[in-house]
């Protein structure tokens, strides 16, 4: 009867947590190993999305304390299904000041949602695909970081646009 009630429990809990999450349409992590290295795209195919819908979209950062700096740097590209493709050089900061991370979590891995765009319409029929990469450079230097560490999880997310 116990291992019953626990069951019941779990299946309860799976289901108000999604429950409350009404407002997502994608929601997707990909996890990085070792290190992000410059050259690594993370890519996430979007499937076909409402044309006449608009959405919100964020990109998810989780990092732990091998991260050494304030700020990210990525690059980002959403293809449409007929070739279009909007790139776009992004900044987010990854700590406060006095050096404490921003974002959400308990221990050492923080969760950052980070606003990407704003009412975004997919007007185009077909499968959409984001990419993502890391864009980490140290001062005076040319060359991007070859392998940034710290960052554990790259996630991309959709919710409904709340001017729907």
């Amino acid at each position: 009867m116990p291992k019953l009630r626990v069951l019941f429990s779990g299946i309860f809990l799976i289901l108000a947590v999604t429950a409350c999450d009404k407002d997502r349409v994608f929601d997707d992590y990909k996890p990085i190993q070792s290190g992000w290295n410059k050259d690594s795209v993370v890519t996430f195919n979007l499937g076909e999305l409402d044309s006449l819908k608009t959405y919100d979209l964020f990109i998810n950062i989780r990092n732990n304390g091998e991260y050494e700096y304030s700020n990210l740097f990525l690059i980002t590209e959403i293809q449409f299904p007929q070739g279009k493709v909007i790139s776009d050089t992004l900044e987010y900061e990854m700590a406060a000041p006095d050096g404490t991370w921003l974002g959400t979590g308990f221990g050492d891995v923080k969760e950052n949602k980070l606003w990407y765009r704003e009412d975004v319409s997919f007007p185009e029929p077909g499968e959409y695909r984001v990419k993502i990469k890391q864009a980490m450079r140290k001062n005076d230097n040319i060359e991007g970081i070859e392998n940034l560490k710290g960052i554990t999880d790259v996630g991309f997310r959709i919710e409904n646009s709340s001017n729907n």
